[in-house]
């Protein structure tokens, strides 16, 4: 009997060889139209694959690094390159763990962890004209914790993690781009166009079904969304946003315009006088 699209997702999110998951995470879709009967299947997982490296570490511990090294640029990339396959991780756990829902929203994660692994595979495959391999800086799991919060709310996670923590992607991946070009990073910059322009679909999908989720349950989306950000102690949500990109990805005008008037405003310090030397006269 051969496997279904939603099962193969799943020996994929077990999967810790990053190689190994990348080539499940296409072979689930390239199942996306085949008949599947397992609908009312909850495949749930308490720890996804991953390898013994990076180390995580807690975010404050993540070393920074300035971008005018190739040592700093490297391990910009890393960071990106562990976002992408923690991002694989999550949309498979969003098609494997919740169960009874339409067919057209486990083909809808499929293909973004599809998309997710591509991401995933272009930074990695870079990372090696630097001299370095996935796993060689250290990283922290701050967009796992969120998947693990919301395991059991399905709400919750299409609110939270496609809505906060992808969407933040829109925002800063522009301002990235821009340093590394300053560098001249040409083929970073244009894996980051492939990037940016697949995430935009990716936060249209967690908006659709985040919609579908509270109308499902008779739940008003914007007071949801408040509830939600409280109960699971999510990111606050920061501008300046990527606009062009929030709306193409499903975010309404009002909401973009209410966090911008939510926001505490942006405090100038002003720049210290630089001390004149002992008897020199000031300059006027």
């Amino acid at each position: 009997m051969s496997l279904t699209m939603r099962a193969i997702a799943y020996q994929a999110l077990l999967e810790a060889d990053p190689v190994r998951k990348v080539a499940l995470t296409r072979e689930a879709h390239a199942l996306r139209e085949a008949p599947f009967d397992d609908l009312d299947q909850a495949y749930a997982c308490v720890h996804p694959g991953r390898p013994a490296r990076p180390e995580l570490v807690h975010p404050a511990r993540v070393p920074s690094r300035g971008l005018g090294s190739a040592a700093g640029r490297a391990a910009l990339l890393h960071a990106i390159a562990h976002i992408e396959f923690n991002a694989i991780n999550l949309a498979l756990d969003a098609a494997c763990r919740f169960p009874g829902l339409p067919e057209a929203y486990y083909r809808d994660w499929i293909k973004v962890a599809a998309e997710e692994a591509l991401h995933y595979s272009l930074l990695a495959e870079y990372l090696q004209t630097y001299g370095h391999a996935y796993g060689d800086f250290a990283a922290h799991n701050g967009l796992w914790e969120m998947a693990e919060k919301t395991r059991g709310d399905l709400v919750g996670r299409m609110g939270l993690v496609p809505r906060i923590l992808e969407a933040r992607g829109l925002d800063v991946t522009p301002a990235i781009q821009a340093k590394l070009t300053h560098h001249g990073e040409r083929r970073a910059v244009e894996i980051l166009d492939v990037i940016l322009r697949d995430e935009i679909g990716h936060v249209a999908i967690g908006n659709h079904w985040y919609a579908w989720a509270c109308a499902r349950h008779n739940l008003d989306p914007a007071a949801e969304f408040i509830a939600l950000s409280l109960r699971y102690d999510a990111p606050k949500i920061r501008p300046p946003f990527n606009r062009e990109g929030r709306l193409r990805g499903g975010f309404t005008a009002a909401e973009l315009d209410a966090w911008e008037q939510a926001a505490p405003p942006v405090i100038q310090r002003p720049t210290p006088a630089r001390r004149q030397p002992r008897g020199a006269t000031p300059k006027p």
